[in-house]
């Protein structure tokens, strides 16, 4: 039986090449996007379905759940990938307004709880469901405590934060499905080039998404509640 996958945030960067690479596999992957025109575009490139899904709206996602129901009556992968910086890159978080925060966990964080609650129902229809939440190594206490890090600098307070707050909305999901077959995975995909950082990074989104696809297409016996790039384990 094909399985079926939802990825938000599809219509370029490290979202198209998960759905990619996903779709390359045999899984019909359905790419999320807001805009419909760049999600229509991106997922006639794959020859893959499109739902228009802007995670910041509580009825954009109730719609997209009940078209999958309605298309595919299960979802067997959910990978949140969407997420935004804010675009406020001072390192200095006392001059961080708290509204920018805000901007960015209504994507990172609320927006993440927000699909996974919706699309829950879906998944516990699968035999084996799977969610990957995109985070980053920037959202580690233990790296971001490391002098010798090369992220030391990088103290972008609301991005790097709201990551470390999705990966405990991470584990807070895992216990909760850990009786399940339901895994629940974060993904680190390292300092890829992408429109996040005006393709500064030194990695590609197709290597950023190995970790995901990984995660996403795991055995019963792969872990669940682990916070995962391609070396092995990150430190929380």
């Amino acid at each position: 039986m094909t399985k079926i996958a939802l990825i938000t945030g599809a219509n370029k960067g490290i979202g198209y090449e998960i759905a990619r690479l996903l779709a390359e596999q045999g899984v019909t992957t359905i790419v999320g996007a807001r805009d419909e025109e760049r999600g229509r575009a991106a997922a006639g490139r794959l020859g893959q379905p499109y739902v228009r899904l802007d995670v910041t709206d509580e009825a954009s996602v109730a719609a997209a759940a009940k078209w999958v129901e309605q298309e595919y009556g299960r979802l067997d992968i959910l990978v949140n990938n969407a997420g935004i910086t804010g675009g406020f890159m001072d390192p200095h978080p006392s001059a961080t307004p708290a509204g920018v925060l805000r901007e960015v966990y209504e994507t990172n964080v609320f927006g993440v709880v927000t699909v996974t609650n919706a699309m829950l129902p879906l998944l516990r229809e699968s035999e084996a469901g799977r969610i990957v939440n995109m985070t980053s190594e920037l959202g580690s206490l233990a790296r971001a405590m490391d002098r010798e890090s090369p992220y030391w600098d990088v103290n972008i307070m609301p991005y790097n934060s709201s990551k470390t707050a999705l990966n405990m909305v991470t584990v807070s999901y895992a216990k909760e499905l850990i009786d399940t077959p339901i895994k629940v995975n974060a993904a680190n995909p390292g300092y890829c080039a992408t429109d996040l950082n005006g393709h500064s990074g030194f990695r590609t989104a197709e290597q950023g998404a190995a970790i995901a696809v990984r995660l996403a297409t795991l055995d019963a016996d792969g872990p669940t509640g682990a916070f995962l790039e391609d070396r092995g384990s990150v430190n929380w």
